[in-house]
This record gives structure tokens, sequence and C-alpha cells, in this order.
């Protein structure tokens, strides 16, 4: 039964048990936190006291921080808090969010324009963005971004099957191309940051991600980004295991991705590839080299990280839908980012916002196809 928010108590403190885990997600991880203030953010963690009268509940959350030039600041919380239907309908986890926020205020920056959420709220296809919109509005306090930090949609493949069992799940063309690459001689190589050849392997990955960058107008960062990524893991204890694949045939490299599994979770990151023998079928070998590591690495589930949220042809990503969800796995909706403004600056952040978005989303792919 949901519980009264009104009768709510909800406390938060500073945490001291920076290697404490309260969620399933890599993006409320030490190690994600500690990658996080290498590039240019603040981690900060705390701890939340819930209670209601009858029972108390404690939980950590991960909260990111970025100051622009001593000008103003932003607060970032990935996947958390939890959310339970069991314990809160929509209504009272958004007036959970406004109680740990006001709480949140004053260990803040304090020209901290919003606090965003990316909340691990799913929902059924019965249900839409649009109703949490239309009920997110009773509570005046939480406002929708026009475009989310996380990918709200994606797929999650179950590895507690046997791999034969996640073979039959797959559309047959997949188990097709799968084959094929196979029978073409396309190569997998996996290597990790302790490897000899990372280097090259990383800068063969780079490449790749720029010609897909151009080909599909998608963002990429720094190469020292992706590099740093997999330092960090080699240099903390506990962290995840990062892994960079690359499909090569005759010497030929055709396709990269890069991979992160926690005890828990496998999450595919980073995906490339060129624009050369694409019949060859090399990104679907490449994922069940993947999934089969990450079911012997002990992994329940393997997140394929966003997809369009419905099978639409005429979505600019529809090849990604079909390219993921032929894998098998449950398509998980989630809500997207909220946030929760703290000062009228975010009026002005907003619109600038939404004209970054229209460079990127319009003016720039406009620009490319000429």
């Amino acid at each position: 039964m949901a519980v009264d928010t009104q009768n709510l108590k909800v406390k938060v403190s500073l945490s001291d048990n920076k290697n404490t885990i309260f969620s399933d997600s890599f993006l409320q991880t030490p190690f994600w936190a500690k990658f996080k203030s290498r590039h240019g953010w603040k981690s900060l963690r705390f701890n939340i006291t819930v209670t209601d009268g009858n029972c108390t509940v404690q939980m950590d959350i991960s909260v990111l921080v970025r100051t622009f030039a001593r000008f103003f600041s932003l607060a970032y919380i990935p996947l958390a808090p939890v959310f339970n239907p069991e314990v809160f309908d929509f209504t009272g986890y958004f007036d959970f969010l406004v109680k740990i926020t006001e709480q949140l205020k004053v260990f803040l920056p304090k020209r901290t324009i919003y606090v965003r959420y990316d909340p691990p709220v799913c929902y059924k296809n019965d249900f839409t963005k649009e109703d949490f919109v239309n009920i997110m509005t009773q509570c005046h306090k939480l406002k929708k971004p026009l475009s989310d930090i996380q990918p709200p949609d994606t797929v999650i493949l179950n590895l507690m099957q046997t791999e034969d069992e996640i073979i039959a799940g797959m559309k047959s063309k997949w188990r097709y191309n799968i084959r094929l690459a196979k029978k073409k001689d396309v190569k997998i190589k996996q290597c990790s940051a302790e490897d000899t050849d990372f280097e090259k392997s990383i800068d063969t990955f780079y490449d790749l991600y720029r010609i897909t960058s151009e080909r599909d107008g998608i963002a990429l960062h720094s190469k020292s980004y992706y590099i740093d990524l997999f330092k960090c893991a080699q240099q903390l204890p506990d962290a995840p295991k990062i892994s960079l694949y690359t499909a090569e045939h005759e010497g030929t490299p055709l396709a990269a991705i890069i991979t992160l599994f926690t005890e828990k979770q496998a999450v595919y990151l980073y995906g490339a590839s060129s624009n050369e023998k694409r019949n060859l079928m090399p990104a679907y070998l490449l994922q069940w080299t993947a999934l089969c590591d990450a079911k012997k690495h002990g992994c329940a589930s393997y997140d394929f990280y966003g997809i369009p949220p419905t099978d639409d042809e005429s979505h600019p990503m529809h090849g990604l839908y079909r390219f993921k969800t032929g894998f098998g796995g449950t398509i998980i909706h989630r809500i997207g980012s909220i946030d929760i403004p703290l000062s009228l600056l975010y009026i002005a952040y907003a619109f600038a916002e939404k004209l970054r978005l229209i460079w990127f989303k319009k003016i720039k792919k406009l620009l490319r196809k000429k």
C-alpha cells in the first residue's frame, strides 16, 4: 500500500561510507562518481533516512555537481532514489523527490540552478510520458526538460538463461547473422587497459567512432575521455570490468564496442562501426561475444542502453531499435529526466538548453546533409 507522503519524514545527511552501493545501476557506484570527478564534476554522497511512523528505511545516493566558472552550478542524480511501487504511487514519489531536494539545498553551492533526477521509474506501454507530465503538474516544483541525460528507453536481456535459450530468444535473422560473421572469418578481439596493445586498440575504436559520429550525427567525447574510463577502472579496487571489443576481417577493423560489467549487470556503453564490409555483420558477432563474456562474468542481465521509444520506422534511429531488440530481452521505458528548479535562473538556462538542442538536433544535421 502506498504511504502518505504528507506524514513522511525525510532526513538527508552527508554519507561517510563512500563504498556503499544502494542501487543496481553503475551510475550510482563509487567508480562512476570517481570517474566523473575527473571530468569536471564534484561527487557528493548522501544518506537518506525515511520514516513514515511505522518503519524507517535508509538509502544512499550519489549526487554529481558541476560548477561553471563560479557563476552557477548544476546538480545531477542518475538512476536514484529507488522507486518501489508498493511504497509510493507516482504522485507520492514525486513529493518524495521534492522533500529530498529541499534538504539537499543546504549542501549544494549557493548558485545551484536545479537538481536534475533521472529516476529509475518504469512504465508499461499503456502509460506514456505525457501521463507523467500531467501527474507532475500536480507538483508545481517539477519540470520536464526537453531532452534526457540517460536514455529512458532500453532493452535488458536476462543472462540467467543458458546460451541456447538466449540464442533461441533472438530473431532468426540475428542468429543467421552471427553464424554468417563466424563463417566469413570475422575475428573478435577483447582488450582492457592492462593489455600491451590497449593504446592501439583505443585508437582504432576512436577512428571508428569518428566515422560513426559523422555518419549518424551523434556526439562524441575526446579520446582522453574513453581512455580515462579504462584507466579509472584499472586504478580503483572493486571497479567494474571495462572491456573494448573489436571486430576485424583480414586485418581491417570493422566495428568496436565498449562494455561495462559489474557483479549485477552488464552494460553496452558505446559502439562504433566503419562503412566497409557491413555485409559481414560484425556488429552481431560483437554483441554475441560480449553477451557470452558477461554471462561468464556472472552478470544477471545485459543492458543494451538506449533505443527509440517505439518501433517507428520514421524515427531517425529506427535501425538502432531493430538491431537491439532483435537480440531478445525486455523493452524498458523510464520517465526520463526531471528537474526541480532552485533559482529563477532556471528559466534562462532552460531556454539556452532549448537553443542548444535546436542547434545539435536540427541545424547541424541540415548542414551535414548539405
